[in-house]
């Protein structure tokens, strides 16, 4: 098979990683890609978000097989174009990818549904949220640019001054563009977060082993949300009766939902979950792999990905097996100095060598160009550093090993990834 990967981050390493292990595969293209893709698959230069080109290329290159990793391109329609022209394609259509697209409608499917989640409330302007506020003496809220935003359309407000400003860099300075005319106000819900993936057919759903991932900036959960600086899997907060749980009151009803309104939902479908005193409430859904879920998740796979993959666009899922390693994976993001704001490009990377030779340690490239022979960062998150251990403790100790071993000009990273999970002692 040919297998063309769309995206250029970690999350699309990770895919081009695990695709080609597989012995159904002779040769994998991703587009953009990056600097790591490049060593295991052909770099085409077409952006993720060109959905006609892309299809142009798939079209004339008789792709098999057509994996999309970002939410932007989903949410367009590549789902919709590929299939309309007869190309293979596993990702949800544009109508089933509005389950990500808009959190309003995230929330009304949920509603319809009767998933577990945050009361919320739908907000066009700034006099709205105002009488909001007061009306209900709102206090404490997790305020949501409507539309997407990277994964950093979220403010954690703490106060109702701190609601008020959230709303107004969305609603009035306009900081997410048009994802930000409407915004959801939402309970604030405490407890742990994680993550839950699971492939689907449009009928049947599988999950995938639990993830953890790290939403902010510093370490103890302090600064800015970013679109995560680390995972780890499993997440312990999710226990196996949770899982069954999951399933049948997350999962199951939102992909029921989804078919009933004429829009079955075939891809990963992705729910972002707060666990308290063993109840789950949705905080999210999205509608593809997480990143960095991925990075931490797909390296416990061993059943082979693509075969997986088929058996959800052929509407086979229910018949497949997928099995899992029992090892524990962590994923520890090294981003660019300022990231998520101003950042600069164009640092050479070193240690790349090193950190190759540690065993069980795979390191997924995310904002990277390769110049010649060189390595240099390309983005806000540069590299995801993963490994596997037959415990998390020791997973994250792996991991940390090998970021020891690279460095370039500016990096940060959280020293606490994991530490969830358990109390580590990192150097």
């Amino acid at each position: 098979m040919k297998v063309l990967v769309v995206g250029s981050g970690g999350r699309e390493h990770a895919l081009v990683w695990c695709i080609a292990k597989s012995n159904k595969v002779k040769k994998i293209y991703c587009a953009p890609g990056n600097g790591g893709t490049a060593s295991l698959a052909e770099n085409i230069p077409i952006e993720a978000d060109d959905i006609s080109s892309l299809a142009d290329f798939a079209g004339k290159e008789k792709i098999d097989l057509t994996v999309v990793g970002p939410e932007a391109p989903l949410v367009a329609g590549i789902a919709d174009e590929f299939l309309t022209r007869g190309l293979n394609v596993f990702g949800p259509s544009a109508n089933a990818a509005m389950i990500e697209g808009s959190k309003a409608f995230a929330k009304e499917v949920m509603k319809s549904a009767g998933i577990p989640t945050a009361f919320f409330n739908l907000i066009t302007n700034i006099d709205e949220l105002q009488e909001l506020v007061q009306r209900k003496n709102l206090q404490k809220a997790a305020v949501k640019a409507d539309g997407l935003a990277a994964g950093k359309g979220v403010f954690i407000c703490n106060s109702q001054q701190e609601i008020m400003a959230a709303g107004n860099k969305i609603l009035q300075e306009g900081i997410f563009g048009g994802a930000g005319k409407r915004v959801v106000v939402e309970e604030l819900l405490e407890g742990e977060e994680a993550s839950i993936l699971a492939f689907c057919d449009g009928s049947t759903v599988k999950l995938m082993v639990s993830s953890q991932d790290h939403k902010r900036a510093l370490d103890n959960d302090k600064g800015p949300n970013t679109g995560g600086m680390g995972a780890y899997s499993p997440a312990p907060v999710i226990a196996k009766e949770l899982e069954k749980r999951i399933e049948r009151d997350v999962m199951l009803p939102a992909i029921k939902e989804l078919k009933k309104r004429g829009a079955p939902y075939v891809g990963v479908l992705y729910a972002g979950l707060m666990v308290s005193n063993n109840q789950i409430k949705v905080l999210e859904f999205n509608a593809r792999f997480g990143d960095p879920e991925a990075q931490a998740v797909l390296p416990r796979l061993k059943t082979d990905l693509v075969e997986i993959m088929l058996s959800c666009i052929n509407g086979k899922l229910q018949k497949q097996k997928i099995e899992w390693s029992e090892n524990a994976a962590c994923c520890v993001v090294m981003a660019s100095g300022g990231y998520p704001g101003n950042y600069e490009k164009g640092k050479e990377i070193f240690g790349l060598d090193k950190s190759a030779k540690l065993h069980d340690t795979i390191v997924f490239h995310a904002g990277t160009k390769k110049i010649g022979d060189k390595i240099f960062s390309n983005g806000g998150r540069v590299l995801g550093v993963t490994a596997l251990g037959k415990t998390i403790n020791e997973s994250i100790e792996k991991a940390y090993k090998a970021v020891s071993k690279i460095s370039f000009e500016k990096m940060h990273f959280r020293r606490d990834i994991g530490g969830r999970a358990l109390e580590v002692k990192l150097q």
